[in-house]
C-alpha cells in the first residue's frame, strides 16, 4: 500500500474506528424514523442531487454546525459523501465529539444511486 495518498491513508485509518452500513440499510433506518442522513459533500455536489430528507453539512463545517442540527448525542446519524472517504472522516470526528451512534454509508452517494434508491435536487 505504499502508493496510497495521505488522504487515502487517513480514510483507511478512520475506517478502522467507525462502522459502515449499506445504502439500503441507511434508507431503511431513515424511513423507519431511526436516524438522520447527513450529506457531507460540498454544496455544488448537493445541488446536483442528494438523498431526500438528508441534512447538508459539508465536511468543512460539520463540527461547527452538528450540535445545532442534531443536539442529541444518542441520535443515529448516517453520514455520506460521494464515495465514502470524507464521510468516514466525518464519522470519526463526530465520535470524538461524543456522538454515540454515528455510521458512514459505504460507497457514498454513488452507491446510493447504484442501489436504485431515490434522489432529489430540490
Amino acid at each position: 500500500m505504499e502508493n496510497q495518498t495521505c488522504f487515502e491513508k487517513m480514510v483507511a485509518d478512520a475506517k478502522k474506528n467507525i462502522t459502515e452500513i449499506s445504502p439500503n440499510e441507511a434508507a431503511s433506518k431513515v424511513k423507519g424514523g431511526e436516524g438522520v442522513i447527513i450529506d457531507v459533500r460540498e454544496k455544488d455536489e448537493w445541488d446536483e442531487g442528494h438523498v431526500p430528507d438528508a441534512i447538508h453539512l459539508s465536511r468543512g463545517t460539520i463540527e461547527l454546525e452538528i450540535e445545532e442540527k442534531v443536539p442529541d448525542l444518542n441520535t443515529t446519524i448516517i453520514c455520506h459523501c460521494g464515495g465514502g472517504g470524507r464521510s468516514a472522516l466525518a464519522v470519526e470526528s463526530l465520535q470524538k465529539m461524543g456522538y454515540k451512534n454515528v455510521r458512514s454509508m459505504a460507497g457514498g452517494f454513488k452507491a446510493w444511486k447504484e442501489a436504485g434508491l431515490p434522489t432529489t435536487n430540490i
